[in-house]
């Protein structure tokens, strides 16, 4: 799956001139924890978060109540923000994992997507990788799940995919990762619509040199 196919979509965003109290209000309106600053031409600017709005401990104890609510009706998203320069972002044609990668990385929880000139064109979050996520595994769909741990060679997925062209199945989702604790292995997690536990048991039981570690009805 690739960024243009998980990304949210004409994200809210905030001019550069925007006073900081109505970008919060903005923010709080539409429920975002993130949200990209823009010149002319959608061309990012920088990037506010959740926490672009805390102010500073020293700044706090200079002012008092009345200071404070004036000190921050005063500021716009320009001094406040996440400078362009400074932001991580990525471009709809890179994958998903990519993403995942990046904001791993940098513990981050948003990446303004954007092309060519750095126009935004979306945002993409953590929710939105986890939606990808269970997506990629049929999550919203009901169905057995699967997870058989093979030997890592080559060949090996072949053998179980024989199975399923063999049965006549059909893939709602699938993924490997490799499998903990037990180097030379990896398991490979398939969801199979349109059977039952048992049906799935007997059949990949016959594989060689293959086990099933998990299996289970998902809705």
């Amino acid at each position: 799956m690739l960024i243009a196919d998980c990304m949210t979509r004409h994200p809210v965003l905030a001019p550069l001139t925007l006073a900081a109290p109505e970008a919060q209000k903005l923010m709080v309106e539409n429920r975002v924890r993130h949200m990209p600053v823009v010149e002319s031409g959608k061309r990012l600017a920088g990037l506010l978060t959740s926490s672009s709005f805390a102010l500073k401990t020293d700044t706090l104890s200079s002012l008092n109540m009345w200071e404070i609510t004036r000190y921050l009706a005063d500021l716009s998203v320009a001094q406040i923000m996440v400078k362009a320069k400074d932001v991580v972002t990525i471009t709809p044609d890179r994958t998903v994992e990519r993403a995942a990668a990046l904001m791993s990385e940098r513990k981050i929880g948003c990446l303004p997507v954007v092309e060519e000139g750095q126009i935004v064109v979306g945002v993409v979050t953590e929710n939105d990788l986890l939606r990808s996520f269970q997506e990629m595994l049929g999550l919203p769909s009901e169905g057995v799940r699967v997870t058989v741990r093979m030997p890592d060679r080559h060949g090996e997925f072949v053998k179980l995919m024989r199975v399923f062209v063999e049965c006549n199945w059909g893939v709602m989702g699938i993924g490997t990762f490799p499998a903990r604790r037990r180097p030379g292995y990896y398991d490979a997690v398939v969801k199979v619509p349109g059977v039952t536990v048992d049906e799935v048991r007997s059949a990949l039981a016959a594989v060689p040199e293959q086990e099933i570690v998990d299996i289970r009805v998902v809705v």
